[in-house]
């Protein structure tokens, strides 16, 4: 389960299904059958894909393009829990920041699904990553996955924290999936030549940006929209989740899967996702006796 999720279902999302539709954009399992022409992915075979909606099922259909074969063993949990969120904050760090080892990356919304990726994924590539959060409980968990320092942007002004764990010099890059009233403060919290990255707004409200902010230091606002990219660039976007995967089998990343709902709990699970009470992935599972 994915943000994109709770905002499709609202109407929120950039993307509105005709009605009615089926949520569920990221899903692993095992083929059952292949279109003619997919030669990369037999029957039997273990993968995961993304799709535009259609994920909450026992079966789906999706794209060849977006379909990866998994390597032996990886749990389906883990599975349908990294394409969306780690392929998103990889392009983001790599493609779109340029993220060098040594720089000090911002994450907001840090505790969630697309957050808690940047913020491992920032550690392995040698950032020295600063978590936002919400409450210290999620903070306490954004360390266990790599980050140096936190801000529980409910208790602190954010600015004026990132002033002090920055030392006055500011933050190389701001990874920004929340949006609202947190944009503007990260964005004058960068140093000169420093990245924002455009995630998405969970946080509800688009933000509106004096532009001179990013003017005034060199700095640059970039977009990032993995779905769009992946379709434009579908070699670079399977090199990366190669990588990705490569970091998971072989235990350098750890996705964080906190909670599993049957198939049919769909809806208190979309409720659990909308609340902000998700620390990293929720996952739904069609096998009643894997979730927990």
């Amino acid at each position: 389960m994915n943000f994109p999720d709770v905002l499709m279902v609202q109407g929120k999302y950039q993307v509105k299904p005709p009605l009615p539709f089926t949520p569920g954009v990221e899903i692993a399992g095992i083929a059952e059958a292949v279109g003619a022409g997919v030669a990369h992915v037999k029957p039997g075979d273990a993968v995961a894909a993304t799709l535009p909606h259609g994920g909450f099922a026992a079966q789906a259909v999706a794209p060849a393009a977006s379909v990866v074969p998994l390597p032996a063993g990886l749990d389906f949990r883990i599975a349908a829990a990294f394409m969306l969120t780690y392929g998103t904050a990889y392009h983001a760090l790599k493609d779109r920041a340029q993220l060098a080892s040594g720089e000090t990356l911002l994450v907001l919304g840090a505790a969630g699904g697309v957050g808690l990726a940047a913020v491992e994924l920032g550690r392995r590539m040698g950032a020295r990553v600063i978590a936002a959060a919400s409450s210290g409980a999620k903070l306490a968990t954004c360390e266990r996955f790599g980050a140096a320092a936190g801000v529980n942007y409910e208790q602190e002004d954010l600015r004026e924290a990132l002033k002090r764990l920055t030392g006055g010099k500011g933050l190389d890059v701001a990874y920004d999936p929340v949006g609202a009233h947190f944009a503007e403060p990260a964005i004058r919290s960068l140093a000169w030549g420093g990245r924002y990255l455009v995630i998405g707004f969970a946080g509800g409200d688009i933000p509106r940006i004096p532009l001179n902010l990013a003017l005034l230091m060199e700095r640059s606002l970039l977009g990032v929209y993995w779905g769009a990219w992946t379709a434009r660039e579908p070699e670079a976007n399977r090199a990366n989740l190669a990588q990705v995967l490569d970091w998971i089998v072989s235990g350098r990343l750890r996705p964080h899967v906190s909670r599993a709902f049957p198939l049919e709990q769909a809806p208190a699970a979309l409720a659990e996702l909308s609340g902000r009470r998700a620390l990293g992935k929720i996952v739904l599972v069609t096998d009643p006796a894997l979730a927990g």
